[in-house]
């Protein structure tokens, strides 16, 4: 495929990609870190995959179901055609758990006359790093390594197990199943209890979307949207993964690939924040539990990013025998970035814990936990925030004073002394006050260039950076202010291109950046959009919502010059960016009379 055509099926534990015309791609058993079962993204050979095949005179088209995270995929030449359904199975028994077990059903639906398919059943377990056998054990088949770690997998079907595992013809004259689980089933499999989990699962979905606010503009792409960001939370933790795959390349044929299925205290902060203003509070508090159980003593101090259980080593290794994505290497597996030291996230963190205090009710056990983490934070950032770091971006190179940084650091002072004032009726802490003070100081004198007119990456620089757009958003300038407008101007003359945006234009450690990172276009837009320039943002926005794959996803980045999506898939950040600039057209934030221009 020339493009990331994929919909994402998930339940909260693990997810796969199911591709335009049905074949599993990518998925990771049993949960979402865990080693690729099919990973035919990666190595096109030996990656592994799970297709269902016709002859060439078959159309077929695939979306989502209305308001689930099941992808439907029809197959019709005319005379026959049957109905793909892929999920992963997720719903609420009676003692109010959810079952989710590390299953992916293919329901399959015969619409008219008898249409004929092969299966091509082809796993290759822990990233094929050794061969997998696959025999018929008369219930099921079962697939299984020999050498290094073991694994094993088990596919239950209505199907004849051998036409599946010889990839011979199959005659549709019934409604059938694919059952795939990484256990074996105590309880004999059949079509009805398939049948079953799938109108359970499509019922969770569809209450889960019900309770989505609702808006006026754009209310289809926010709900995919949040789906998107709910099948991308790892239920067990709290934990919100970056994106579900690993080494998609920023830029094809370059070296810009990095393992996302971990948490970023940044991402995951910004998502529940966006979350939780759809209404789904439970994820917010989850996630803030998520933080709470990772810092359990007064002097830890916060990791980037985690493992999704929590894991704080994940030390990079690269997968040598995979060849990449389109042949772009290397693939790794864990993100040495976890190391890195980036001042932001504790502005972001503390941000989420603000809007917990305001929206939410907490208990005094918890207010307190919290108010524990929010003192350690200041403390941290009183010692750390003028000192250089990587950046929002992850420079793996050398440390910067990054304006965003600075920022960050500033909002999490700011949002401190506001939950101070919550928690201890306006007792505030004098040095706090102080501190904010000095931060914003610091920033309006050394991050804004004159020359430029605008504020810039880092202190002393005069390269320009797609995050001093947050400024606004943060509260930290008014989108009336003519330093605001200036540095959105700069920006836009810097970094867009064709309606899409660099995150940065400057060289990094692999040279220069050669896509457009999606976050940045949405950040842009929603900024033309708060100074004004509503009409140019409406349509800047229509646009890019056209680059999205035909299910409506985004990944990291987009191609400026074929408008092919690239990146890990799909994107949180992408999609939480997505959510903030529709709501802002729906909401309509300034009144028309307040416009500074008609454009």
């Amino acid at each position: 495929m020339k493009n990331l055509d994929y919909g994402i099926i998930g339940n909260c534990k693990s997810a796969a990609l199911v591709s335009k015309t049905g074949s599993i791609d990518w998925c990771c058993l049993p949960h979402f870190n865990s080693a690729g079962v099919f990973a035919k993204l990666l190595d096109e050979k030996i990656g592994g995959s799970f297709s269902v095949d016709v002859t060439d005179d078959y159309t077929i088209n695939q979306e989502y179901l209305w308001q689930t995270n099941i992808v439907s995929t029809v197959y019709d030449n005319g005379e026959h055609a049957f109905q793909l359904i892929d999920f992963m199975p997720r719903y609420l028994r009676e003692d109010g758990s959810y079952y989710s077990p590390p299953d992916i059903i293919r329901f399959f639906r015969l619409l008219k006359g008898k249409p004929v398919l092969k299966v091509k059943y082809d796993p290759r377990l822990d990233f094929s790093r050794e061969k997998t056998y696959s025999d018929n054990h008369r219930n099921y088949i079962k697939s299984f390594t020999q050498d290094g770690t073991y694994d094993s997998l088990f596919l239950y079907s209505s199907f004849d197990l051998d036409k599946i595992l010889n990839y011979t013809e199959i005659t549709l004259e019934e409604n059938a199943y694919m059952l795939l689980g990484y256990h074996e089933k105590l309880i004999t499999q059949n079509l009805d209890r398939s049948y079953l989990k799938f109108q359970r699962t499509k019922m969770y979905w569809m209450n889960w979307s019900e309770k989505t606010t609702k808006y006026s503009k754009y209310n289809n792409e926010i709900l995919r949207s949040a789906l998107v960001l709910k099948a991308l939370s790892f239920e067990k933790s709290g934990a919100v993964l970056a994106a579900a795959t690993t080494s998609l390349p920023e830029t094809l044929g370059e070296e810009r690939n990095w393992d996302y299925r971990f948490c970023w205290i940044r991402d995951a902060s910004m998502v529940i924040k966006v979350m939780a203003g759809l209404g789904h509070t439970k994820s917010a508090s989850d996630f803030l539990q998520f933080i709470i159980n990772l810092i359990p003593h007064k002097d830890e101090k916060i990791q980037i990013m985690y493992g999704i259980n929590g894991e704080k080593d994940l030390t990079e290794h690269i997968l040598t025998h995979l060849d990449g994505y389109k042949g772009s290497k290397p693939v790794r597996t864990g993100n040495a970035a976890y190391i890195q030291k980036q001042n932001d996230i504790y502005g972001i963190l503390m941000e989420v814990i603000y809007q917990q205090f305001i929206q939410f009710e907490t208990s005094l056990e918890n207010s307190e936990e919290l108010w524990t983490i929010v003192r350690g934070i200041v403390k941290i950032v009183e010692e750390h925030w003028m000192k250089p770091d990587k950046g929002i971006w992850e420079l793996r190179t050398e440390d910067r004073h990054f304006v965003f940084s600075k920022l960050l650091c500033w909002v999490a002072v700011d949002r401190a002394i506001k939950i101070g004032e919550i928690l201890r009726k306006g007792i505030n802490e004098e040095n706090w006050i102080a501190l904010r003070t000095e931060i914003h100081e610091d920033i309006y004198k050394n991050g804004w260039n004159d020359e430029i007119g605008a504020y810039t990456q880092s202190y002393g620089s005069k390269d320009l950076d797609a995050s001093t757009l947050l400024m606004e958003q943060y509260g930290f300038i008014n989108a009336r202010d003519p330093r605001f407008v200036s540095t959105v101007k700069a920006t836009e003359k810097e970094l867009c291109q064709d309606g899409l945006m660099y995150r940065y234009k400057n060289q990094d450690d692999f040279g220069k950046p050669t896509s457009s990172f999606t976050i940045c276009s949405f950040w842009f837009i929603d900024s033309l959009f708060k100074i004004g320039e509503r009409k140019k943002a409406k349509e800047m926005f229509d646009q890019l919502l056209s680059y999205s794959n035909h299910l409506g996803l985004f990944s990291e980045d987009i191609d400026f010059e074929t408008k092919r999506l690239l990146g890990n898939f799909p994107q949180a950040y992408s999609h939480l960016a997505l959510i903030e600039t529709a709501a802002n057209f729906s909401r309509g934030l300034l009144p028309e009379e307040d416009l500074w221009t008609n454009n």
